[in-house]
């Protein structure tokens, strides 16, 4: 199967746009940027994409895969979902999606949306299913994305020694109790 060129030359555009977008943030990246990286004219970033903020959002669109949590028993569920995040930085190119959100998010606040919109869509109605009421889901989501974008910051971006270098295993163990906690423990 041939790739057609339009296919590349989206390509080509995402990946600018996910670097420009990362290294500079929102704000500060241009169309004119991310199609000098993409060694391809402004307009035609605009023929794909019609607009800096469409641009964007095709950029970090990001399905963070989580797991069926139907099919997990509610006591291993903490260590489980730790598991699935590790393993997207780690092991899932698309992990770095995240974390170029993660980067940028603190300084641009149309990156922060961006987060809390994968966090209400995706997180939040994990932990719905496992209390019913809506309030406490959002503070356990709320909890458990503490543990979580703060690892990934730790981890990946800046490095912490000891957390950078940690088994995966023991990352799993360690925070995936901290998680279960807060996904299964008393409020």
């Amino acid at each position: 199967m041939t790739v057609r060129r339009s296919d590349a030359t989206r390509a080509a555009i995402l990946h600018a746009a996910r670097v420009r977008f990362a290294e500079d943030g929102y704000q500060r990246a241009t169309i004119r940027a991310i199609a000098a990286d993409a060694a391809i004219d402004p307009s035609m970033v605009m023929r794909y994409y019609g607009s800096k903020e469409r641009l964007f959002a095709a950029a970090v669109d990001i399905d963070l895969r989580m797991p069926d949590v139907s099919a997990i028993p509610p006591e291993r569920l903490g260590p489980q979902l730790v598991r699935h995040w590790v393993r997207r930085w780690e092991e899932d190119p698309t992990g770095d999606v995240l974390l170029t959100l993660l980067r940028s998010a603190a300084t641009d606040e149309t990156v922060a949306e961006r987060v809390r919109g994968v966090f209400a869509e995706q997180i939040v109605p994990i932990v719905r299913r496992l209390c019913g009421d809506e309030a406490e889901a959002q503070q356990r989501a709320g909890l458990l994305a503490t543990q979580m974008l703060g690892l990934a910051i730790c981890r990946h971006i800046l490095r912490i020694p000891p957390v950078a270098h940690m088994p995966v295993e023991t990352v799993v163990e360690r925070i995936g109790a901290t998680v279960q906690q807060y996904l299964t423990g008393a409020p």
